[in-house]
């Protein structure tokens, strides 16, 4: 992940229709195809980026940028945002880079995620980037690390995943 530029100004979550793609729609399109799908309006945002505040930023093949407005919301008890709020926006981002690599008729499942919090993501931070990349990608497995950074790039937190990728049918 190359991108160490800080985010100069909050970028305002698009207007998105919520719902599910049509599977039989989806079915001939690659994972890119069907990601760009969903930025262009074609396909409906998945209704958890309504809830969480999280959207695609960037997308390209193997790669991923997720922008994510935290507020007080999210807090938990003592606080800060909830780890649970942080920990969604890796793996949202990580399973989408990963998607981008599906051919036609492939689909994936997250085998494992790992997240680890450097700094607290607290309700003044402001807008965070997730920079996602799929680090390998095989023909059952796939990888990918990222990082959530503030404004300024400090990294918040960083996450790995593990998927598995099957055939659909």
């Amino acid at each position: 992940m190359t991108d160490q530029t800080p985010i100069a100004a909050e970028i305002p979550m698009p207007e998105l229709r919520f719902g599910l793609a049509d599977p039989k729609q989806a079915a001939g399109m690659s994972g890119l195809e069907q990601m760009q799908a969903v930025v262009a309006g074609q396909f409906p945002a998945p209704p958890i980026v309504a809830v969480m505040h999280q959207w695609i930023h960037e997308i390209a093949e193997g790669r991923m940028v997720f922008l994510g407005n935290p507020s007080a919301q999210y807090l938990n008890p003592m606080g800060l945002v909830h780890g649970g709020w942080t920990m969604t926006l890796l793996d949202s981002a990580l399973g989408c880079a990963v998607q981008t690599t599906l051919a036609p008729g492939e689909t994936y499942a997250s085998l494992g995620t790992e997240v680890k919090f450097i700094r607290p993501v607290l309700a003044a931070t402001g807008q965070v980037r997730c920079l996602a990349e799929v680090q390998s990608r095989g023909r059952n497995t796939a990888t990918a690390s990222g990082r959530v950074e503030d404004r300024e790039g400090r990294i918040l937190a960083t996450g790995t995943t593990t998927c598995f990728i099957r055939q659909v049918g």
